[in-house]
C-alpha cells in the first residue's frame, strides 16, 4: 500500500510579502531616472529662491526677499495665513513635486501593466498601498535632504545670513521629514482614486500639495493651531522657532494619516477593478 505524501503550503507572513515588495519597489526605485531627476529638482529649487527672488522696499530699492538662508527651510513662526510668499516658498515645496514624482511612479504601475502582473501573483492589496507608501515616503524625505544640501550651498553663495536657533532648525528640519510618510500616503490614496485618468491624479496632487484647502481654513478659522490635524498644517508648524513638541506632533499626524490613507486606498483597491 502506497503512502503519499502530503505537501503543505504555508502562505507566506505578512513580513515575508512586505520585505519583498519593497524590495522590487526599491530595485525599482534606485534604478529609475526619476528619482534622480527629482532629487537634483529638491536641491535646485532653494538656489532659485534664494538667487532669483527679491522685493522693492517702500524705498524704491530692490532687496533680496530673504536675508537668512534657513527662511529657505522654514518660516520663523507656524502661520497658516499668507500674508507673503517667503512664507511658504520653502522646505514645503518638496512636498508638491514630491507628489507629482508619486503621481509618475505609480502611475507607470499602470501603464507598464506591472499592477496586472503583481495582483495576479500577490493579491493583499494592503501590500501594495504600504509599500508604495514607504518607498514614496523614502524618496520625498531624500528630496528633503538634497534640499536642504542645496539650501547650504546656495546661502554660501548669494552671502546670506546662516545665524539661527540651531536646536529649533532641526526640530524643523526632522518635522518636515517625519512629515514626508503622511504626504506620501496622501498621494498613494489620491493615485489609487484616479489610476486610470494619469493627468487628474497629477494635478490633484498638485492640488493638495499647494495648501490651498489649508489656507482656506485658515481664512476662516485664523491662525488656529487645530488646523495641526491637517497634512499641511503640521508641514507647516515645523517651523524655525520649533520644538520637540513640534516633533511629536508631526509624527502623530503623519502616521495618523498614513494609517487612514492606507486603510481607504486599500478599501478601494479590494472593491474595484485595480487594472
Amino acid at each position: 500500500m502506497e503512502q503519499k505524501s502530503e505537501l503543505n503550503f504555508e502562505s507566506p507572513t505578512f513580513l515575508t510579502r512586505i520585505k519583498g515588495m519593497l524590495s522590487v519597489d526599491f530595485y525599482r526605485l534606485f534604478h529609475t531616472p526619476l528619482f534622480y531627476i527629482f532629487l537634483a529638482i529638491a536641491a535646485i529649487i532653494p538656489a532659485m529662491i534664494l538667487g532669483m527672488t527679491s522685493i522693492e522696499n517702500p524705498q524704491g530699492v530692490v532687496e533680496p526677499l530673504y536675508t537668512n538662508t534657513w527662511q529657505v527651510i522654514a518660516a520663523e513662526s507656524p502661520l497658516y495665513i499668507v500674508s507673503n510668499i517667503a512664507e511658504y516658498a520653502n522646505m514645503n515645496m518638496v512636498f508638491i513635486f514630491g507628489g507629482i514624482m508619486v503621481s509618475i511612479f505609480i502611475g507607470h504601475d499602470y501603464k507598464s501593466g506591472y499592477v496586472k502582473q503583481l495582483f495576479t501573483t500577490h493579491p493583499k492589496k494592503q501590500d501594495y498601498m504600504m509599500s508604495k507608501t514607504v518607498i514614496c515616503a523614502f524618496a520625498m524625505a531624500c528630496m528633503c535632504i538634497t534640499y536642504l544640501f542645496g539650501t547650504i550651498l546656495s546661502g554660501l553663495f548669494v552671502g546670506a545670513s546662516f545665524s539661527v536657533n540651531v536646536g529649533s532648525l532641526i526640530c524643523a528640519i526632522l518635522g518636515k521629514i517625519i512629515m514626508s510618510l503622511g504626504w506620501a500616503s496622501l498621494y498613494v490614496f489620491l493615485n489609487i482614486i484616479f489610476r486610470k485618468y494619469f493627468a487628474i491624479s497629477i494635478a490633484s496632487s498638485f492640488f493638495f500639495g499647494t495648501g490651498i484647502l489649508i489656507i482656506g481654513a485658515a481664512a476662516i478659522l485664523g491662525n488656529s493651531g487645530i488646523l495641526n490635524i491637517f497634512l499641511y498644517g503640521s508641514s507647516v508648524y515645523a517651523c524655525l522657532s520649533s520644538n520637540i513638541l513640534t516633533i511629536i506632533t508631526c509624527l502623530i499626524v503623519s502616521i495618523s494619516w498614513s494609517v487612514i490613507y492606507n486603510i481607504l486606498g486599500t478599501h478601494i483597491l479590494n472593491k474595484s477593478d485595480v487594472y
